[in-house]
């Protein structure tokens, strides 16, 4: 099969991919009504309930997810309560990565976004198993990336195909799909997603910064700021988007 069918194949498939993404209601009780959530719960909402020493659906919890694109890795951080340092609770590796360094600027780049997100919508019928939507654009996003077309329908999801999204397969998508649902119905209204390039001290960012336009280097130094913040207190980060599309405390 040539390069050019198979970008096709992989168009065609988010388009319906994008049909089918709506928000949907997070109670757990409606959730499991769609055939391959109930299957996530069957397998996992156990040990799941087990392992976050909570002793039923519907208690609530804080969840932060936390994405390094150049070591592929997802973590999952929780806490009994936004305002407790969070502890690490599951690791996924990506299952493959589309793109380069650096934040998504435009429809069809490839790229998988950089910045701070949240989860805004479940898809329990998604074509890649299960999957959560990242809210990209974000409002500096919007400010930064193309105006007309900055490109969106970013998903963490099953399968192991990607453009610009973050695949993990669908055995892992069933665990973390749960885990987040569990949140929402205990209350957790917003996820937080924070993708950023890399773990970024060290070796890693002289590396990065030294193939980098001067554009892209402002914005990971805008961000890194905040991976320093959460790496020190592992709270939910508080923010807003100035005018220039900086990230800024709040």
């Amino acid at each position: 099969m040539g390069t050019e069918m198979k970008n096709t194949i992989l168009f065609l498939a988010f388009i319906i991919h994008l049909s089918m993404a709506q928000a949907q209601d997070v109670k757990r009780s409606l959730q499991i009504q769609y055939p391959r959530v109930r299957e996530a719960f069957d397998l996992h909402e156990k040990e799941l309930l087990k392992d976050l020493n909570i002793p039923k659906s519907g208690n609530a919890f804080s969840q932060v997810i936390v994405a390094y694109k150049l070591e592929k890795v997802l973590e999952v951080w929780v806490s009994p309560a936004k305002s407790s340092a969070h502890r690490l609770f599951r690791t996924y590796d990506f299952c493959v990565l589309s793109g380069q360094p650096g934040p998504k600027r435009k429809e069809g780049d490839g790229q998988v976004p950089e910045g701070l997100y949240h989860i805004d919508r479940f898809n329990p019928s998604s074509t890649f198993h299960l999957s959560l939507g990242i809210n990209y654009p974000n409002a500096s996003d919007k400010v930064l990336s193309d105006k007309k077309k900055p490109g969106g329908e970013i998903f963490i999801h099953g399968n192991c195909v990607s453009v610009g999204c973050i695949p993990i397969t669908d055995d892992l998508i069933k665990e973390l799909y749960v885990t987040c649902v569990l949140a929402a119905d205990g209350g957790e209204k917003k996820i937080p997603v924070y993708i950023f390039p890399c773990k970024m001290d060290g070796m890693n960012m002289r590396v990065l910064n030294s193939n980098a336009p001067e554009n892209t280097r402002e914005f990971w130094k805008n961000v890194q700021t905040f991976y320093e913040m959460w790496n020190k207190n592992h709270l939910p980060l508080k923010f807003k988007v100035d005018a220039k599309g900086n990230y800024i405390p709040s």
